[in-house]
């Protein structure tokens, strides 16, 4: 059974204020470093044998302090990054009028699943994205690996092994919604190409003890 360990990134001042739109450069504060190095403490415990991490500046800060403890490699891969947004509403305040535009045209168009504002995800790009994703990890040779990652894009891949490739718009952001998590929380699935049909498995969602 092959094991997966999921890591949200460490804390950024956006993650604080939860107003702003993330851009791809933004930092972890002090608070986002020390977590990495809680979460980091307690991974050392676990048998990976790789770290898969986004190559989002939140992200390498988060990982680079995770493998310094490890004394494991990093692969980066776009495949993990968070759900992409229109580069116009990086860095905006999200009741700015292009960010209210933006979620004006995104709810006129909710149905169309290939529809862009300009040059973020559609929802299809997105759900073909997270099924692409689980398929590069189920095809890895290690049998314990680490993934540093973001919020968003977690909970699509929760819901597309949950739901798979009938993954509706509404289900997913009801996913994206309801799944509350932490920085540096962990998440666990498990897969299983032995059964009668290959299987994923969510195990263990967003344990943040390391934290309290």
């Amino acid at each position: 059974m092959k094991k997966i360990y999921f890591v949200r990134h460490g804390e950024t001042e956006a993650n604080i204020s939860n107003n702003v739109y993330q851009t791809p450069t933004t930092p972890l504060t002090q608070k986002g470093k020390s977590q990495a190095v809680i979460v980091a403490e307690r991974l050392a415990t676990l048998p990976i044998e790789i770290i898969i991490s986004s190559n989002l500046t939140r992200a390498k800060e988060t990982v680079e302090i995770i493998a310094d403890k490890l004394k494991i490699t990093i692969e980066y891969s776009d495949l993990f990054v968070e759900v992409r947004k229109p580069s116009e509403v990086f860095g905006k305040d999200k009741d700015s009028q292009i960010a209210l535009d933006y979620k004006k045209e995104t709810k006129n168009h909710y149905y169309y699943s290939n529809w862009h504002y300009s040059d973020e995800e559609s929802f299809n790009e997105l759900k073909e994205r997270a099924l692409m994703a689980l398929q590069y990890l189920a095809n890895r040779s290690e049998e314990n690996i680490l993934v540093v990652t973001h919020a968003e894009f977690l909970k699509c891949m929760i819901a597309c092994v949950i739901l798979g490739d009938k993954l509706t718009r509404e289900e997913c952001e009801k996913c994206i919604y309801s799944l509350r998590s932490e920085n540096t929380g962990i998440t666990t699935f498990d897969y299983s190409a032995e059964l009668k049909n290959p299987s994923w498995f969510l195990r263990g969602w967003n344990d943040h003890s390391h934290l309290n």
